[in-house]
């Protein structure tokens, strides 16, 4: 078996607490946390602008959050593209089943993911070591 990340992120993929915050959040997940090993996984990450923040190979689909129909195959990924070269100054976006304007970050995705400034990650070991 392989390891896990538990990822906490912000509703509005721009939004970051100051540190204090961010700390304090930090030590409630830590206070839920089995032991010290699960501890020493944890990470809280700023970034200067919105980052993906994927679920990996976990991913199964994404779909409308208006329609429930899934992208043309390919228009996600050139989405990001596009927005990544202006360094995500903006996630809106007109999905091509109806015509909807939303966010990236708003899509359906079958394994949760999504767009961050911030996050709080948690390393759970599930194999050996």
């Amino acid at each position: 078996m392989g390891d896990n990340r538990l990822t906490v992120i912000p509703t509005d993929p721009y939004w970051r607490p100051g540190r204090d915050a961010a700390d304090r959040a930090a030590a409630v997940l830590c206070g839920m946390l089995p032991d010290d090993d699960a501890r020493r996984g944890l990470d809280a990450t700023w970034h200067d602008s919105v980052e993906v923040v994927p679920c990996g190979a976990d991913l199964e689909e994404i779909s409308c959050p208006r329609c429930g129909a899934e992208p043309t195959p390919g228009w996600w990924g050139q989405a990001v593209t596009e927005r990544y070269d202006t360094g995500f100054s903006t996630l809106r976006v007109t999905v091509p089943c109806c015509g909807a304007v939303t966010s990236l970050n708003d899509l359906v995705y079958d394994w949760p993911m999504g767009f961050a400034r911030f996050r709080i990650e948690v390393l759970i070991r599930t194999g050996p070591g």
